[in-house]
């Protein structure tokens, strides 16, 4: 293992003598995945990701790399009486050339980032990713972001009571102490929010739907199966790049990378809590929700081997919450109601008799994205959760 160049080996302010280097191997990317767990291993909340997922991104058939470049970095204990090294902290710096593309600036990220508490190895991992990104023509830096926003992204910076739901960041209050400590400034905010399912909608959305469907709007759920699940994927795809293709930080994906994430979630889809909106045949809008899997998830140790797997199918039956991911409906057809027809739908949906969830969290959504959260407020959300993307000149 070759320490970094110009990066202090040993932190002279730090608990841990530590030296900061790149993976460049097999045993490397190993002692990478195996941070988080070291990270988290007494936190009641944490929900540990798959490991074959987060390799699965790096790995170099990943998309990314037609269009992206990044860098791994690890922290490892110099002094560990074990005979094999001890990782303490990691993180990825990347170049997103669509982002770049996008704003029209030289933007780096960093993401994947997890350390023990030690001001100095986080310190040291930050600036490995900065030199990195800098050496590279980078002029800012941005994260946590996990080489796109359609990855895992934010550090939560208040609501720590509770696991996060499926798809959503986690991390420990001190993450954002540290970044704040070493200069760095807010980006943006994002809220999640809390959304209980024992009390009605107002009858404003009630009537909504009945007024989008006098409008020729018609309603399904989502299709689970075969090529018309294909289909409705392919629909989705195309509406998300025409509602979303603005978003701050975001860049477009390809239909084929988007194709291989519907893929992947296809079997978690709940169809009653998954309505899709049309107009003359063509998706006009969606409500996009799923089980909190993660409730079954935290039993299998981020591995879904024939044990992972009979412990999921075990414990999915505790599954009793939902999380909205997105609420769409294209701007023409504003005038119809048809993105309060849909939540009308998608909550109905979740109280039919037989349905397990008594919550739903609608996330995230950004903190100037007022639409939104007008509309989810006036159905009764509220925030509980806030989340942040930080920023710093290189």
């Amino acid at each position: 293992m070759n320490p970094l160049p110009h990066l202090s080996a040993i932190a002279t302010d730090s608990t841990a003598s530590f030296q900061i280097i790149p993976v460049t191997t097999a045993a490397e990317h190993a002692l990478f995945l195996d941070v988080p767990a070291i990270v988290y291993a007494t936190d009641p909340h944490w929900v540990p990701p798959l490991r074959s997922a987060v390799a699965k991104q790096l790995a170099p058939t990943n998309p990314f790399f037609e269009y992206g470049t990044l860098q791994a970095f690890i922290a490892i204990e110099t002094q560990s009486k074990s005979s094999s090294p001890k990782p303490l902290g990691r993180i990825v710096a990347a170049i997103n050339q669509r982002l770049i593309d996008q704003e029209a600036e030289n933007i780096g990220l960093f993401g994947y980032f997890e350390c023990i508490q030690d001001f100095a190895i986080a310190q040291s991992l930050l600036e490995g990713a900065s030199q990195w990104l800098r050496s590279q023509g980078m002029v800012k830096i941005r994260g946590p972001i996990d080489l796109s926003t359609h990855n895992n992204c934010l550090f939560l910076v208040d609501g720590f009571d509770s696991p996060p739901m499926i798809m959503m960041p986690y991390n420990p209050p001190y993450y954002p102490q540290f970044i704040e400590q070493n200069g760095w400034h807010k980006a943006k905010d994002a809220y999640a929010y809390n959304f209980p399912l024992d009390e009605p909608l107002p009858k404003e959305f009630e009537k909504a739907f009945h007024f989008a469907c006098q409008a020729g709007v018609t309603f399904r759920p989502i299709h689970t199966q075969g090529k018309d699940f294909e289909a409705d994927a392919i629909s989705l795809y195309h509406l998300f790049n025409k509602a979303f293709s603005a978003n701050w930080s975001s860049t477009p994906r390809t239909q084929e990378e988007f194709l291989e994430e519907a893929k992947s979630l296809q079997d978690l889809v709940d169809p009653d809590v998954f309505p899709v909106a049309e107009y003359n045949g063509e998706m006009i809008g969606f409500w996009m929700a799923l089980p909190d899997y993660n409730i079954a998830l935290k039993h299998v140790n981020g591995k879904l081997n024939w044990l992972g797997i009979l412990k999921f199918l075990w414990y999915r039956r505790q599954i009793d919450q939902g999380r909205v991911i997105a609420i769409c409906a294209l701007p023409e057809y504003r005038r119809k109601r048809v993105a309060l027809a849909l939540i009308y739908l998608g909550m109905m949906g979740g109280i039919q008799k037989g349905k397990p969830y008594r919550r739903a969290e609608l996330s995230w959504v950004y903190e100037d994205n007022f639409p939104s959260r007008k509309l989810i407020e006036a159905s009764g959300g509220t925030i509980y959760k806030t989340y942040r993307i930080y920023e710093k000149a290189l």
